[in-house]
């Protein structure tokens, strides 16, 4: 075993969402492009549309970096007072690169952990039997 893998042989959950590893099996087969889920695991067979991720991750992350990205541009605005253009040439690019860099940690995050939890679409445990 080693030291990015749980006592059942499944990746940790921050190796494998970084690197985008299957929660079953450890192998890189989670996207099949920049954010986009395979349909399923290559090497081991799980299939990842089961797993509903949803648009959550997108708008908090959103709302995240944009936030972020606000206050660093009022902080350069206020010490340097650039241009318009280069608030343009700094912020665009920033902002889109840590959006779709974070979505795709977050989007893996999110199904690696219904994947351990076993959540399923439409089943809800109460944890009470009768």
């Amino acid at each position: 075993m080693t030291d990015t893998q749980n006592s059942k042989g499944q990746p940790d959950v921050l190796p494998a969402a970084l690197f985008g590893l299957c929660p079953q099996c450890g192998q890189k087969t989670l996207f099949g492009s920049m954010i986009a889920f395979s349909d399923k695991c290559r090497a081991c067979g799980l299939d990842y549309g089961k797993y509903n991720v949803g648009d959550g991750p997108a708008a908090f992350l959103t709302l995240i970096v944009g936030g972020l990205v606000l206050g660093l541009a009022l902080i350069v605005e206020l010490n340097w007072r650039p241009p318009i253009w280069v608030h343009a040439m700094l912020w665009f690019p920033l902002t889109i690169a840590a959006v779709v860099g974070s979505l795709r940690i977050s989007k893996a995050i999110l199904l690696i952990l219904e994947h351990r939890n076993q959540a399923r679409e439409g089943s809800i445990d109460t944890g009470s039997e009768k």
